[in-house]
């Protein structure tokens, strides 16, 4: 993995799990007790939006108790609810996980991998070196404002919906349907697989 932190300074992505949460993984996984499959959607308009994005899968891959199962192909998406032309458009990415995390401590891992490379939050629709979303994990549907399961917008995103359902044809999102049905019913406009782009699944 490519280094993204300044001499000496440690991996920050590291912090956020704390101690009993790796004592409770590092025992669920040697007893393979119950993984649960969650899906992440990926995004970066900033930046070296490729290396960013190889990045973020390979710190999730990097996290105890979480393995990258699937890796979507990379597509190229225009900024959602911005003026044309003021933002940089989005690689976009989906993957698929298995994990004993539970879905609170997923959440953080997601933070902590924005803030190791540099996501600002402060504006809405702004632009990102890197977007971590949970999209979905197991059957869980729960209106957490703090967590909403799955995704609230998810189901209207074609750039979610299109590469999830690449790695993924019979996907389901809780609560709202087959992915196949929820991408036939979107627009496409401004949404491109790029073929000769290609993000790996971590080794």
């Amino acid at each position: 993995m490519t280094a993204f932190f300044t001499e000496g300074q440690s991996d920050p992505t590291v912090q956020p799990v704390p101690a009993s949460v790796v004592e409770q993984v590092d025992a669920a996984d040697t007893t393979l007790s119950n993984p649960r499959r969650a899906v992440i959607s990926l995004g970066s308009n900033l930046g070296n939006r490729l290396e960013t994005l190889q990045g973020a899968i390979d710190a999730l891959e990097d996290t105890p108790g979480v393995r990258v199962k699937a890796v979507s192909p990379v597509y190229e998406t225009e900024p959602w609810g911005v003026e044309p032309g003021s933002q940089p458009s989005y690689f976009n990415a989906v993957v698929v996980l298995r994990t004993t995390l539970p879905p609170s401590s997923l959440l953080e891992r997601a933070h902590a991998v924005e803030e190791a490379f540099h996501r600002v939050r402060d504006e809405r629709w702004g632009p990102r070196t890197i977007d971590v979303d949970i999209v979905a994990y197991a059957d869980v549907v729960s209106d957490d404002p703090v967590l909403t399961l799955p995704h609230p917008r998810a189901h209207e995103r074609a750039f979610v919906l299109a590469p999830w359902h690449d790695v993924d044809p019979e996907a389901q999102l809780p609560g709202r349907g087959a992915v196949a049905q929820l991408l036939a019913a979107v627009t496409q406009d401004g949404v491109a697989e790029r073929t000769d782009l290609e993000l790996r699944l971590p080794e």
